[in-house]
């Protein structure tokens, strides 16, 4: 799994890895997991607080060494969530000093990677089992999608308790060999202070990045921007574009299902694409007259199961093996995928219309007032469903703004109720969470 740490790549060097300001090689960080995975082998799992630091790092490779499966604990966490994660995995949590150095030459226990917990929007967050070889088949796709190789320096600075900053932020970097610099926070000046070559964000920073010009344009020297972990708005994209010289490269995946879909380094980049499967993963759209549906996949960066949830994992999966994404998309002819929400608030069904929430969210902020926007479907006793939007803006109407999306869309898709909010409740990676807007 960790071919290119074994193998130097360059990690001789003293700033290989550099997290929150704290530097080291890939000799340094090889010692402190060895004593990490001296301590948790034979465990059925540990826990680590996952902050952004060299310990986080070292615990993840330090799993790996032990063939321990590792449960990334968000640092806020409250202490309801903590005891779930804690119980429901029979983890420890598991100290882990930087400064203690072992070697550890044990073979791994088994397969399994990581535990990763979903955000339980509907019940008890649920354990997420990766293995080892989904993750090896996931980064070696993706090295070969973004042309990603050991010449890169990588930037973000993303939490390291989920997919995108653990999995691809510093398993990724650690795989190709290339140097990593984990910023701390995802900051404009951060990243533009970096000098990176490949750049990971989600769509908040990336907002955040086109918003700051001298930010922005500091970025392009950079090979690669890429964006996910949700819908990257078309007016960041076009904004980021112009100011960088480049169009971000989207891509999709879950935590269940690793990435699995993404626009490719020598490719198109189109707004509102994601581009189309990488090698090895084969896609399909559920039954539907008007080509928009469940996305159903399946290939070798699948998990391997809810932690002892059986019949939650049986359910997830179609009768024929598919796993259901319960996310909405449509394919284009040539492949390329646009993901329109989740199934469960974001494909509206109005006066006999299926309507994707993300068409109508980046139709709203077009609008030159609107900075943010979210889209739910609420009960109407006619429509079945009414489009209702939720917005951050200045100096526009309600009646301005529903006529703006009548002007760029269908008809049928202009929202009916417009409600104006000071910012949208978001999770840490950035995602909205609509489930937390008033009256949804």
């Amino acid at each position: 799994m960790l071919t290119a740490l074994h193998a130097g790549s360059g990690g001789d060097r003293p700033d290989a890895l550099t997290v929150a300001g704290r530097s080291c090689s890939y000799e340094e960080l090889l010692g402190a997991a060895g004593a990490v995975a001296r301590r948790a082998a034979g465990a059925k799992a540990f826990a680590v607080e996952a902050t952004a630091s060299l310990e986080t790092v070292a615990a993840a490779v330090g799993a790996l060494l032990a063939g321990v499966p590792l449960v990334p604990v968000a640092p806020d966490a409250g202490p309801a969530e903590r005891e779930h994660l804690l119980r429901d995995s029979g983890a420890e949590l598991l100290p882990v000093d930087f400064a203690e150095r072992a070697d550890f030459t044990g073979p791994p226990a088994g397969d399994a990677a990581l535990v990763l917990y979903t955000s339980g929007t509907t019940g008890p967050p649920k354990g997420v089992v990766l293995g080892r070889a989904a993750l090896a088949a996931d980064l070696d796709a993706l090295a070969a999608a973004w042309q990603w190789t050991a010449d890169d320096t990588l930037v973000h600075g993303l939490p390291l308790f989920h997919v995108h900053g653990l999995v691809l932020g510093v398993l990724g970097a650690l795989r190709t060999g290339s140097r990593l610099v984990h910023t701390g926070r995802p900051t404009p000046a951060a990243y533009a202070a970096a000098g990176g070559s490949l750049y990971f964000g989600v769509p908040t920073v990336w907002t955040r990045v086109a918003r700051d010009e001298a930010a922005a344009r500091a970025l392009s020297g950079a090979r690669l921007l890429v964006s996910g972990s949700a819908p990257l708005p078309a007016p960041v994209f076009h904004a980021m574009r112009e100011l960088t010289g480049q169009a971000p490269v989207e891509r999709y995946g879950m935590t269940e299902t690793l990435i699995t879909v993404s626009a490719r380094a020598d490719g198109p980049r189109l707004p509102g694409a994601v581009g189309t499967p990488l090698p090895g993963i084969a896609t399909r759209i559920e039954e539907s007259a008007d080509g928009i549906g469940e996305l159903q996949l399946t290939g070798p960066t699948l998990f391997d199961g809810y932690l002892g949830r059986p019949d939650a994992t049986a359910a997830s999966y179609t009768a024929d093996g598919w796993f259901r994404t319960g996310d909405i998309a449509s394919i284009d002819a040539d492949g390329t995928h646009r993901i329109v929400g989740r199934a469960s608030t974001d494909l509206i069904k109005s006066g006999g219309y299926r309507i994707g929430a993300g068409e109508v969210e980046n139709a709203l902020l077009a609008h030159p007032a609107v900075r943010e926007a979210a889209v739910i479907g609420a009960p109407h006793p006619d429509l079945g469903e009414e489009i209702v939007a939720y917005v951050v803006a200045d100096g526009v109407t309600a009646a301005e703004l529903t006529d703006f999306v009548a002007a760029l869309l269908s008809v049928h898709k202009r929202p009916r109720t417009v409600r104006f909010l000071a910012e949208l409740p978001r999770n840490a990676m950035g995602k909205p969470q609509k489930r937390l807007l008033p009256g949804a």
